[in-house]
């Protein structure tokens, strides 16, 4: 288990919906070029709070997991786009910068599962989300803020989470 140090925030979510809401809440905060960079193991929630993340950015589309296609894209009416990418398939890095991260970034938000596998294609700053399942429908998530926007993004979830 990490020590939680001042740039993370842990939440222990019990079910699937509360899952949703968590997501929902850091959606609504995200803005073009925003990177979230999900870590865990099969079954560790994440399609579920990118769900949510969806959802709360504003998104219509039903949200499912990119793991055969590699990369989903859900639109807002204003024209945004929340890019969701699957990392597990990729062989590194380099084949994930063949799919031109930059462009996502301009469009909207990206959000990458398995993030861990292409760390050296992503920004150097971004908010990581480290998931892991404890029991039942019972998940714990890390959040870590890699650089001072993410700091802020951070300072500003806490307060959407518990006023």
């Amino acid at each position: 288990m990490p020590i939680i140090d001042k740039n993370s925030f842990e939440i222990i979510s019990r079910s699937p919906d509360q899952t949703r809401r968590v997501g929902m809440r850091l959606g609504a905060l995200l803005r073009a070029g925003d990177v979230i960079g999900l870590v865990g193991d099969l079954g560790a929630g994440k399609t579920t709070l990118v769900q949510g993340i969806a959802s709360g950015w504003g998104s219509l589309d039903a949200v499912s997991s990119p793991t055969f296609i590699l990369v989903r894209v859900y639109r807002r009416l204003d024209g945004g786009r929340l890019s969701h990418l699957d990392a597990y398939r990729l062989s590194g890095p380099s084949e994930a910068t063949d799919l031109d991260i930059d462009a996502m970034l301009a469009q909207g938000p990206l959000v990458v599962e398995w993030a861990d596998r292409i760390q050296d294609a992503l920004p150097t700053q971004y908010l990581q989300i480290r998931m892991r399942w404890i029991a039942g429908e019972q998940h714990d998530f890390i959040l870590t803020a890699q650089g001072e926007h993410y700091q802020t993004l951070l300072e500003r979830f806490k307060q959407e989470v518990y006023g």
